[in-house]
C-alpha cells in the first residue's frame, strides 16, 4: 500500500510516472497545505486557488526537489512564495476581522457532546480567530511551527531566513497572538456579563 511509503519514496514512483504516488502524496499534505494558504488569503476560495497552484508547482518541479529538506518543508516554501506573490498581486482587499465563517475547522474526530470536545473546539475556534488577525507572515510562522511541527531551521528554510530569525519572529509573533487572544476574550467576556 503506497501510504505507507516515505514522501521519498513517493516522489521516485512520480518520477518513474506513477501518477497515483503523487496523489498520495497530495493527500498527505493537503490539509496542511489549505491551512497555510488559508493563513495568508483569509478567503477559502483564494486557499483553494493557492493550494491548487502549489501542487502544480511541486509536480512540474519535483525533479529539482534536491533532498536537502524534508519534502515538506520545501512543499512548503512552495505554499509560502505562492502566497506572496497571490496577495501582491491582489493587493489584498481586506477582509473583516469579524467574519466567523472565515475559517473552517477541520477535524476528523466523529462528533459527541462531551466537556472536552466542546472546550477545545472553543479554544481552537479563538484560537484561529486570533491567528487571522495577525499579519500573514506572523500567521504562517505560528502555523509552521505549531501545526506543521516544523523546526526553526525548517522554518527558515521555507522562508528563506535564518533559523535565529525565525526565533525572533516566532516569539514576537507569539507575543502579538497573545495581544489579540487577550483582547478578544476581554471582548467575549464583556458580551457575556
Amino acid at each position: 500500500m503506497q501510504s505507507k511509503l516515505s514522501d521519498i519514496e513517493l516522489i521516485e514512483q512520480t518520477l518513474a510516472g506513477n501518477q497515483a504516488a503523487y496523489a498520495d502524496l497530495i493527500k498527505r499534505h493537503q490539509r496542511f497545505v489549505f491551512t497555510l494558504a488559508l493563513r495568508f488569503s483569509k478567503n477559502r476560495e483564494d486557499a483553494e486557488e493557492i493550494a491548487q497552484d502549489c501542487f502544480i508547482k511541486a509536480y512540474r518541479s519535483l525533479s529539482n526537489f534536491q533532498r536537502q529538506s524534508k519534502f515538506s518543508t520545501w512543499l512548503y516554501s512552495i505554499v509560502y512564495t505562492t502566497s506572496m506573490t497571490f496577495l501582491r498581486k491582489r493587493r489584498v482587499d481586506t477582509d473583516s476581522i469579524d467574519d466567523e465563517n472565515m475559517y473552517v475547522q477541520l477535524e476528523n474526530r466523529p462528533s459527541g457532546f462531551d466537556t472536552n470536545s466542546v472546550e477545545n473546539k472553543s479554544r481552537s475556534y479563538y484560537l484561529n480567530q486570533a491567528i487571522a488577525q495577525l499579519l500573514p507572515d506572523d500567521a504562517a510562522i505560528i502555523t509552521l511551527f505549531y501545526m506543521g511541527e516544523q523546526s526553526l531551521d525548517e522554518i527558515g528554510q521555507a522562508l528563506g531566513i535564518e533559523a535565529n530569525t525565525v526565533k525572533v519572529k516566532l516569539f514576537r509573533a507569539r507575543q502579538r497572538l497573545k495581544e489579540k487572544l487577550e483582547r478578544n476574550l476581554k471582548q467575549e467576556v464583556k458580551e457575556l456579563i
